[in-house]
């Protein structure tokens, strides 16, 4: 089919720069889409760095001012791969400019932030998407299909953790570039927004709005060098993040992350717990769906363990033969042919800024929980 060109500015060269430059390469050449991502420009703050990463990837041109690079007639779309702390000004920037913004996780280091941003292009009514990309696994589509269908009935329980174990040595400095996560200024929050952030999307997007939490943070090395000052100074993040929580629905929840969880490299977990049916997800075997159905015969009745890979589950057709498994990839992939495919209907593809927003109410009601020590209401809006 005839597709037209979309032009893509991207703000950052670093690990999600990679995942989102590849997904703008692959979308068009695996799903029928009426746009052709075109790598326009690049934008970073190290012109030698930049141009290396534009190279590589084909972009056709590089800037080291985001600002140039919003104001450019020749760019469709903004995409903010850079940290926290830029966020917020340089997606309000390109929405005024009338572009098309995608944003990483979490939207703003805090609620009010992302306002702004949701604000920002609603007022502009520009296309955007925050860059949840564990909604795109297929494993996950087929668990949200089965919760829409009614097949679990009442939800009683739903269970989630994130896990790693990359800054335990005290010895790891905070702050500047790969470490700017533990740096609070930067990052808004430690495991809170960067981790627990993706399983509260996937929650509220699963199994609906958040109404209260109750939760407990802990940052285990109080002081760290900065790379930036080159001083000892004290570590505003949470290293461990853990809550308890009330669905709109009446199901109750646990929600925990950690970074100090010794042989977990990225342990990311959901299980659903309804009258009917139970679910159960790893994103260390991402292609499969433990599930439970309790109206099986008695005699067969047990745990199913379904191998997500044939050609009637959730964008698998646009793949290999049955059998043949895909990757983290592939979920940025999935997002971004989803997101042209809405573009093409002028509609919304989710998540938007709005829900990026929905996240960041109960991040912020999780931080807060964590220093009064008390129930805390998630704010709608």
């Amino acid at each position: 089919m005839a597709r037209t060109n979309l032009n893509v500015g991207m703000v950052g060269y670093g690990f999600m720069g990679r995942t989102h430059s590849n997904a703008y390469l692959q979308a068009a050449r695996f799903f029928d889409v009426p746009y052709q991502p075109v790598l326009k420009a690049v934008c970073a703050r190290s012109t030698e760095r930049v141009k290396g990463f534009a190279e590589n990837w084909g972009y056709q041109s590089v800037e080291t001012d985001w600002r140039v690079m919003v104001q450019r007639k020749d760019i469709d779309l903004i995409d903010i791969a850079s940290p926290n702390d830029t966020h917020a000004e340089i997606a309000i920037a390109a929405a005024k400019a009338g572009k098309m913004v995608l944003c990483e996780k979490p939207l703003g280091r805090t609620a009010a932030e992302a306002k702004m941003m949701v604000d920002a292009v609603e007022s502009a009514g520009v296309p955007n998407m925050v860059w949840y990309n564990y909604r795109r696994v297929p494993a996950i589509v087929l668990l949200k299909q089965l919760l829409d269908e009614g097949r679990f009935g009442r939800i009683f329980h739903y269970r989630s953790q994130f896990l790693q174990d990359w800054t335990i040595s005290r010895d790891l400095p905070q702050g500047g570039e790969g470490l700017w996560r533990l740096d609070v200024a930067v990052a808004g929050s430690g495991v809170t927004g960067d981790l627990l952030a993706h399983n509260i999307d996937m929650a509220l997007w699963l199994n609906g709005p958040i109404c209260e939490v109750t939760a407990m943070t802990e940052t285990f090395v109080k002081e760290r060098k900065h790379n930036l000052t080159g001083k000892v100074e004290p570590v505003g993040i949470d290293d461990a993040s853990a809550f308890l929580c009330r669905f709109a629905n009446g199901s109750m929840a646990t929600f925990e992350a950690t970074r100090y969880a010794r042989g977990h490299k990225a342990l990311f977990t959901v299980e659903v717990n309804g009258e009917k049916s139970s679910a159960a997800w790893d994103l260390h075997d991402m292609h499969r769906l433990e599930y439970f159905d309790h109206r099986d015969e008695g005699r067969l009745r047990g745990w199913k363990s379904v191998h997500i890979s044939d050609g009637d589950h959730p964008y698998m057709k646009n793949w290999w033969v049955p059998g043949l498994q895909i990757g983290f990839e592939h979920t940025f992939i999935h997002q971004v042919a989803d997101f042209l495919q809405a573009v093409g209907k002028k509609e919304q593809a989710s998540p938007t800024f709005a829900d990026g927003l929905a996240t960041d109410y109960v991040t912020d009601a999780v931080l807060k929980s964590a220093k009064t020590r008390q129930w805390e209401k998630v704010s709608a809006g």
